[in-house]
C-alpha cells in the first residue's frame, strides 16, 4: 500500500517514470536520383537495407531522393560537411578543390574492370593514401564503368571525333580526350542531356550502365565504344555525426562499408551495362562502334602519355601510382 503510494506520488511529480523504449536514432541520406535509378540501386540501397535491418530498434537511415534536400550535385559533398545531411552519394570528380587527390583513380588504361578500379580505390582511401576526405567517413569507394563516348553525329573512329566537342567527368578525362583530338567541357552528368539535346556539345562520356539513366541515351545515336576511364563515386557521411553514435551502430555500419559495398554495386551495374548494350545494337536507328585495332593501339598510347606526365610531375604522383600498381598486383593474384 505505501509502496503504491510512493509510486503514485513520484509519478505526478514527474521524477519518475517508467522506462519507455527509445526512438532509432535517424539518419538522412541525400539522394539526387530517383528510387528507380541505378545509383540508387546498385550502390545505396544494398547498404541501406544491411544496416537498417541489423540496427532495428537502434538505427535508421532514411533516404531523401531526387534532391530533396540538395538538388546539385556538386553540393552533395558541402550538405554532408555542413550537417544538412548525414550521408550523401557524390560524385566526386565534379569538386576537384575537396577531392584533389582522385588522380590516380581517374587515370586511363590503369585498370583492368569496375571491381579492379573500385577495390583499389577503397583500399587506398582506407591506409590513406588518397587524401581529402578528412570530413567524412567513406562507406563506399566505387568507380563507375568505364566510360566511352556518345553523340549526336555520326562517329566510327578516333579521327571523326578530331575537333568535337565532348562532356567530361573530370580533368584527367578531359586530358586524355583532348589529346585523342576533342574539345573537352567538364559537365555534371544531369545537364549532359540538355546540352546534347541544344547543340551546346557534339558527344558525352559516360558509363552504358548509366547511359539511360540520366537521359543521355535518348538524344544520342552514335555510340563509340572506346574506353577510356572510369568516375570516382562515393556513398560518405559526416565524421562528426558518425562519431557521436553509439559503439554498437558504428560497428554496422562498419561492417557493411569498405570492400562489402563493392559485390552488389558490380552485380548491379554489370547486368545493368549487359542490357543496355543489348537495347543499343538491337535498335536499326542506332550506330555502335567497336574501335579498329589500331584506334584501341592509338588510344593506349595516349593513356599511357598522361599516365606518364601525371606521374612525372610529382613524388607525390609517382608514389600514388606504385601504391595503386602494388594493390593491382595483389588484386590480380587473388589477394
Amino acid at each position: 500500500m505505501v509502496r503504491r503510494f510512493l509510486c503514485a506520488v513520484l509519478l505526478a511529480s514527474g521524477i519518475w517514470a517508467p522506462a519507455a523504449s527509445a526512438e532509432p536514432i535517424k539518419l538522412k541520406l541525400s539522394l539526387v536520383t530517383s528510387d528507380r535509378a541505378l545509383i540508387y540501386l546498385g550502390a545505396v540501397k544494398p547498404f541501406v537495407d544491411a544496416v537498417n535491418a541489423e540496427a532495428k530498434g537502434l538505427l535508421e537511415i532514411e533516404v531523401f531522393f531526387s534532391g530533396a534536400l540538395e538538388k546539385q550535385p556538386t553540393l552533395q559533398p558541402q550538405l554532408v560537411a555542413d550537417g544538412g545531411a548525414d550521408l550523401a552519394f557524390i560524385f566526386p570528380g565534379y569538386t576537384p578543390e575537396r577531392f584533389y587527390d582522385n588522380t590516380v583513380i581517374e587515370l586511363p588504361g590503369l585498370f583492368q574492370d569496375t571491381r579492379e578500379a573500385s577495390l583499389v580505390y577503397t583500399r587506398m582511401i582506407a591506409s590513406g593514401a588518397i587524401k581529402g576526405y578528412d570530413d567524412y567517413i567513406v562507406v563506399a569507394a566505387l568507380s563507375s564503368p568505364a566510360e566511352s563516348i556518345h553523340g549526336r553525329r555520326p562517329i566510327d573512329s578516333i579521327a571523326s571525333l578530331d575537333g568535337m566537342t565532348v562532356r567530361t567527368n573530370n580533368a584527367t578525362e578531359a586530358m586524355a580526350v583532348g589529346k585523342l583530338g576533342m574539345r573537352p567541357v567538364p559537365m555534371p552528368m544531369n545537364l549532359v542531356a540538355e546540352a546534347l539535346s541544344d547543340g551546346k556539345i557534339d558527344s558525352a562520356t559516360a558509363p552504358l550502365p548509366m547511359l539511360f539513366e540520366f537521359g543521355v541515351g535518348r538524344v544520342s545515336s552514335y555510340h563509340y565504344m572506346l574506353e577510356i576511364s572510369g568516375a570516382p563515386l562515393a556513398l560518405v557521411m559526416n565524421r562528426k555525426k558518425f562519431d557521436s553514435l553509439p559503439g554498437e551502430a558504428q560497428d554496422i555500419i562498419r561492417k557493411y562499408s569498405g570492400e562489402w559495398p563493392v559485390g552488389p554495386y558490380l552485380q548491379s551495374y554489370e547486368e545493368s551495362g549487359r542490357q543496355v548494350i543489348d537495347q543499343l545494337q538491337s535498335n536499326p536507328r542506332r550506330k555502335v562502334v567497336q574501335p579498329s585495332p589500331a584506334d584501341r593501339a592509338a588510344a593506349e598510347v595516349v593513356f599511357k602519355s598522361v599516365i606518364d606526365e601525371w606521374a612525372a610531375k610529382a613524388p607525390a604522383n609517382r608514389q600514388q601510382l606504385e601504391t595503386a600498381r602494388a594493390e593491382i598486383a595483389r588484386l590480380r593474384a587473388g589477394r
